[in-house]
């Protein structure tokens, strides 16, 4: 039987209608236009581009939606959205302005109910769970509010708990943003991310650490997941989607061309 293809997917962070990226979520530094970004992503062959808006949960408000379509209406490639989508009403204005999937992160936490709710509503296939996770004494723990270092803070929830209440829920897909290594360069960290896989039966992305070609064929091997996220390598040109997709795919992995 055929395997999936693995995917790689672009990641553009924005902050006051800019990309930004930073070390650890701290020190963020300006990264782009993310139109541009996005459309340069889609041609060089991005099976998906993420858009989080990283000041909308700390700010209680949601994406601009109007922006959301102009950046839609750019791509044809599948476009997942996130940034502080609270309601039903919210998300499914993201779907009809052009997003394809909604990432949900913070609202989750506060209120889990709402994945059931708006997968009721939206079918599993659109809704993200993203979790941004860390070790806290001796354990995985779940952060929130992560789109400024002054924020952030850990929750009570243990992270493979949380994936696995998440799934039970109802999300379609779980992107889990290992936070020692976001901006770090050095490397997904495979061990975490394997232990999120086994409790899963739907997609697993990895996000966090992305440093070189060679770190998607590891965390792909090691961990087994559907999909690998990266931000600044693509965005300051360190390695480009294309190159790789060919790394990946001469490590032995089925990838979309």
């Amino acid at each position: 039987m055929r395997l999936p293809s693995k995917r790689i997917i672009a990641c553009l962070d924005v902050k006051d209608g800019r990309v930004v990226k930073g070390v650890r979520f701290e020190g963020h530094v300006d990264a782009g236009d993310p139109v541009d970004l996005a459309l340069r992503y889609r041609d060089e062959g991005a099976d998906e581009i993420v858009i989080y808006d990283i000041a909308a949960s700390v700010e209680r408000r949601t994406i601009d939606y109007q922006w959301l379509a102009r950046v839609a209406r750019a791509l044809d490639v599948p476009l997942c959205v996130a940034g502080g989508i609270r309601t039903i009403e919210q998300g499914v204005a993201c779907l009809e302005h052009g997003a394809d999937k909604v990432s949900i992160n913070s609202p989750a936490l506060e209120r889990p109910e709402f994945i059931d709710e708006f997968a009721d509503v939206a079918g599993s296939q659109c809704v993200v769970v993203g979790i941004d996770s860390r070790a806290a004494g001796g354990e995985w723990r779940t952060y929130q509010y992560t789109g400024d270092a002054a924020t952030i803070r850990r929750t009570p929830r243990k992270t493979l708990e949380w994936i696995a209440e998440a799934q039970q829920r109802g999300a379609g897909e779980i992107v889990l943003n290992c936070m020692d290594r976001d901006g770090t360069r050095d490397g997904f960290d495979v061990e975490q991310l394997a232990a999120a896989r086994k409790v899963l039966t739907i997609p697993l992305v990895a996000s966090g650490g992305a440093g070189s070609a060679q770190h998607f064929s590891e965390v792909f091997a090691g961990a087994d997941v559907s999909g690998a996220l990266a931000a600044s390598i693509f965005h300051f040109q360190r390695v480009s989607v294309a190159e790789v997709k060919a790394a990946v795919a001469d490590a032995g992995f089925e990838v979309r061309t």
